[in-house]
């Protein structure tokens, strides 16, 4: 295995493109246990084609040919889809993020019978109204933050009223299949956000939530103090803690206890020619720099991993332009 790690790996395609089925330009994947055996399933937004998909991992001896799916609906500039069992049925939904003209986000609501799952006529589409027309949608992802009822979203944006905020339910505890029962809080104004990482920060049991802000006057990296279930709802009483990288572009983040003193790091990329290494120290952040590698200019992305099964966690790092287009 370590020998391999220095080679060029092996690309394995799962799915292929198609206009017709409206499969053009997948902007990335989430994943999660679908049906609960053990595997980690996917779903996709293909941005140019509309479509937003669920893939059924095989398992390891299926997993390098095309995998079965389904197309759980159609939409516009689809950036994010993202598991979410929004009803507390068991199944797991898809919520869509869409910028471009649609400027809205989607429900994809599965079926209640787990055996239709796989079926794309039992899938329902239904606009998020809270979210319609009014953002550059980019990026969502679960929290629980009132502690009643089913899960919460974090969500951003990007352009002139870009934000962070969450959509929660009207009423706590409801778990009507009905996309007008959520609301929006805005938390913070916002450029152009990549990385949403909801984490507890402070330790106090509540869901806080890491961000990356790539443009504007409130760029960087910093997080979100969740104020307790009590009070979530009021956007005044989120602390936010604006930890570093206001004179770069940083781009997509990750986070992990690089060090072994059991407190959250947090390393993100720049299209700065560097990476950011945030660590924390008593009750302050201490922040260093690394260079790109291979002096790569524009870094996109950054994930913390055992890579090479050490036991100590490594970084690999993605760059998607400037001439020199490399995972490392």
């Amino acid at each position: 295995m370590l020998a391999g790690l220095a080679k060029p790996w092996k690309r394995h395609t799962i799915d292929s493109s198609s206009k017709a089925a409206g499969k053009l330009g997948a902007d990335g994947v989430r994943l999660a246990d679908v049906n609960g055996d053990g595997l980690l399933d996917i779903t996709t937004g293909w941005e140019q084609g509309g479509a937003i998909v669920i893939y059924r991992n095989p398992g390891p001896a299926k997993a390098r040919a095309a995998w079965p799916s389904v197309t759980v609906g159609r939409v516009v500039s689809p950036e994010d889809a993202v598991f979410v069992d929004l009803d507390n049925d068991g199944n797991l939904d898809v919520v869509s993020s869409c910028e471009g003209s649609a400027r809205t986000m989607y429900i994809h609501w599965a079926p209640p019978k787990r055996g239709d799952y796989w079926n794309p006529s039992a899938w329902r589409t239904e606009a998020i109204p809270a979210t319609k027309g009014k953002q550059l949608w980019m990026f969502a992802a679960q929290a629980r933050l009132d502690c009643r009822g089913a899960a919460e979203l974090f969500v951003s944006s990007k352009g002139g009223n870009a934000s962070i905020g969450f959509l929660v339910r009207k009423d706590p505890d409801s778990l009507a299949r009905d996309a007008g029962g959520f609301e929006y809080v805005k938390l913070r104004s916002a450029g152009w956000i990549m990385s949403l990482e909801p984490l507890d920060m402070d330790g106090d049991g509540d869901t806080d939530l890491i961000y990356s802000d790539r443009r504007g006057a409130n760029r960087g990296v910093g997080w979100l103090e969740n104020p307790g279930s009590a009070t979530i709802r009021k956007p005044t009483t989120w602390k936010d803690h604006l930890l570093g990288g206001q004179g770069k572009e940083v781009m997509f983040l990750d986070a992990a206890d690089l060090d072994g003193d059991d407190d959250t790091d947090i390393v993100c990329t720049t299209r700065s020619q560097q990476l950011l290494i945030f660590k924390k120290a008593d009750t302050k952040w201490d922040v260093d720099t690394l260079p790109n590698p291979y002096g790569l200019p524009h870094g996109k992305a950054v994930a913390i991993g055992d890579v090479n099964g050490d036991g100590r966690p490594d970084l690999v790092h993605t760059t998607n332009t400037g001439g020199n287009r490399k995972v490392t």
